[in-house]
């Protein structure tokens, strides 16, 4: 059982209506943090189960113990401060969604001082009978593209090569604690990478006064130092995500824009590539991945609540060998389906409808 799988999944999932009612009374103080993760862990263990019932080889806990997909990651590394929020236009199929995520700002020297995400393994690992246990975890450059430059304390960082040395060793320390705990599937979430596709993010990017051609080489380099050293048998991938919350996206555009340094200038083993409807593109990119890497294709949504049909992702996947190898290629939903926990417009029924989906399509297709 060696991931990437034919099958995958790409990380979050609906939070029952128990979970939501217990953060809620967390939130209030009506019961304790250790009383919240008890509903946690019989709420994961629950997925867990539903997971392995569809077939699923690649087994994630949902991210049902965070409120976004990076934020609760990030606020833990030391000089890392979360404050107010940074207005954003989520794009729907009806119009515009205005949400302020919360502001990630680096106010002082980075370190690592806790391990992040090694107890939430060791629990996921516990409950996993039929599967490889996944931690998703938000890429480096989280901390760094909405802000720029100017997100970064100049007295802490007079430099940015040691605010990306500093950044590259916090991730080196939370992946090797991974490592000891026994997890050999991690997947960096990176919505930026994605948003250097989409023309009018690339302007923001030049407007805060970097070069959005020069920025993927630069996050290529940030996440390859921060995946230095990594053992073997350690499998990495890459999901790139064009935002998505509520069933809404940020950023438009195909891949082209990064693909060549996206596919041969990053050191990791799979990429989850959106790939559900017409704002991401065609397959040409693909062009430039190696034979030795693989491209897990979202083309199930995870935004609508309409089940596609086996035929609709057969075809789309005939579509993508014209420019890759059917033995490079791999099948998921387009993204997570829950980024934050309000979770996106469908419901859990046609969510793990859709995994179970890809794991029939993917028998069909790879038999």
């Amino acid at each position: 059982m060696n991931p990437p799988f034919q099958a995958e999944n790409v990380g979050s999932l609906l939070r029952p209506a128990r979970l939501h009612e217990a953060r809620a009374r967390y939130q209030q103080g009506v019961i304790s943090q250790e009383e919240l993760r008890a509903v946690e862990d019989d709420a994961i263990c629950e997925a867990v189960r539903k997971q392995e019932a569809v077939g699923l080889e690649s087994i994630t806990d949902g991210e049902f113990r965070r409120t976004f997909f990076h934020i609760d990651f990030l606020e833990k590394l030391e000089g890392i401060t979360i404050a107010g929020g940074i207005a954003t236009k989520f794009h729907t199929r009806t119009g515009q969604l205005d949400f302020a995520p919360p502001r990630v700002t680096v106010s002082g020297k980075l370190r690592h001082r806790e391990d992040i995400q090694r107890a939430d393994f060791e629990f996921l690992a516990s409950v996993t009978t039929k599967g490889v246990p996944k931690v998703t975890i938000p890429s480096p450059t989280m901390a760094h593209f909405r802000g720029g430059r100017k997100g970064i304390d100049l007295q802490a960082y007079p430099e940015m090569d040691q605010f990306f040395d500093d950044l590259a060793a916090v991730y080196q320390s939370e992946i090797a604690s991974l490592y000891r705990a026994g997890c050999r599937y991690v997947q960096l979430d990176d919505t930026n990478l994605a948003y250097l596709c989409d023309p009018a993010l690339r302007q923001q990017a030049k407007d805060r006064g970097d070069d959005p051609d020069e920025l993927p080489r630069a996050y290529a380099a940030l996440i390859n130092a921060s995946l230095a050293g990594v053992p073997d048998d350690l499998v990495v991938g890459i999901h790139l995500c064009r935002g998505n919350m509520q069933s809404a996206w940020v950023a438009e555009g195909g891949y082209e824009p990064v693909a060549q340094v996206l596919f041969q200038e990053l050191d990791v083993d799979a990429y989850f590539l959106e790939y559900d409807d017409e704002r991401s593109g065609d397959f040409a990119p693909l062009r430039f991945l190696p034979p030795h890497k693989v491209a897990v294709l979202g083309l199930v949504s995870s935004k609508l609540p309409r089940v596609e049909s086996a035929k609709e992702i057969t075809d789309r996947i005939n579509e993508a060998t014209r420019h890759v190898p059917l033995e490079n290629l791999a099948l998921s939903a387009q993204c997570g389906f829950a980024s934050t926990a309000h979770g996106n417009a469908i419901s859990e029924d046609e969510q793990w409808a859709k995994l179970k989906l890809c794991v029939d399509v993917a028998a069909q297709v790879w038999k």
